[in-house]
């Protein structure tokens, strides 16, 4: 008989008293939790279950009456730090739909956390031998399927988590006898825990320090450089900018390597038209060097710090 999955996926989280926005749908068990691990927070919950929200739903969350798979959220885009909801397309007719609506409430620096029921786990592999297959109105999936249907459903980062349940002795044996392979304990794996971020981690870090309209501006004025539209006027733009809003070299660095494609013109111009910002520039550059993962990436901003120093 198959498990009740663990209700686990806080464990991606890491308590906070910033004054986040946090969606739980309909997996209420967590809002006591959440209460704890985020005191300032604004906590929001809608059930298509009345009687679960009177019984679970503690002082001071905002909730509502809905059944998200057939009435849209009501709610604002851009809303939400987080959207927590265990199993939240096994029953969607289209779970990309819900996905990808979920990703619009979501901050640019926002995350699902969701789970799903790995259909090569041992349990359900046994049922369809022995000619049984029990889940007739859900949707299962295997890992890369979810995985891809996130990455459609415009999020950027997907990371996951295991909950096993071990398989009878000599099934598993059995099972990769037959052809089934056991990649990282899959076919032992019964639920997949989720975070599906709407950025890549270090971009998320990037817009979590200064507003979309100030990192609009920037990013306008690196591409005016990079591109030679009046770059010498956006350069000294740009300078003014940083010093306004203290800028440090490292996140300017960053910010460089997530939205220039010509690095070379970039630096070039930037250095010629604000050559007493040498120390800044050279740090930059001496971060890009560090921070690079590709070796391409690093070779070329190593070439550039050289030329620099010179």
């Amino acid at each position: 008989m198959a498990e009740k999955i663990r209700p686990e996926l806080l464990s991606f989280l890491t308590s906070d008293a910033a004054p986040v926005r946090i969606l739980v749908v309909e997996s209420l068990s967590y809002l006591h939790d959440l209460r704890a691990m985020f005191p300032r927070a604004e906590l929001y919950a809608v059930t298509a279950d009345a009687y679960e929200a009177e019984l679970n739903v503690p002082e001071g969350v905002r909730w509502q009456i809905l059944d998200y798979l057939v009435v849209p959220l009501p709610y604002t885009n851009s809303f939400f730090d987080y959207i927590i909801s265990d199993l939240a397309l096994e029953q969607a007719d289209n779970p990309q739909d819900i996905a990808a609506g979920f990703s619009m409430f979501l901050k640019e620096t926002g995350a699902l956390l969701t789970s799903f029921r790995n259909i090569r786990h041992w349990s359900i592999l046994q049922n369809l031998m022995d000619g049984h297959y029990y889940n007739i109105v859900s949707r299962l999936y295997a890992k890369r399927e979810f995985e891809n249907l996130l990455y459609a459903s415009f999020y950027k980062s997907v990371r996951v988590q295991q909950q096993q349940r071990k398989a009878p002795e000599g099934l598993l044996a059995r099972l990769i006898d037959a052809g089934f392979e056991n990649e990282q304990d899959d076919l032992e794996t019964e639920f997949y825990l989720v975070r599906a971020d709407r950025s890549m981690p270090e971009l998320a870090l990037l817009k979590s320090m200064y507003t979309q309209k100030e990192r609009a501006y920037m990013v306008r004025l690196i591409h005016r450089i990079e591109y030679d539209v009046e770059s010498a006027a956006a350069v000294v733009g740009l300078w003014e900018l940083m010093d306004q809003l203290f800028v440090f070299p490292a996140y300017m660095a960053s910010l460089v390597r997530e939205t220039v494609v010509h690095t070379e013109a970039f630096y070039c111009r930037l250095g010629m038209y604000a050559e007493e910002r040498h120390d800044f520039i050279h740090e930059m550059l001496r971060v890009s060097v560090a921070e690079s993962v590709d070796p391409t990436d690093r070779e070329r901003y190593s070439l550039l710090l050289r030329e620099y120093i010179k």
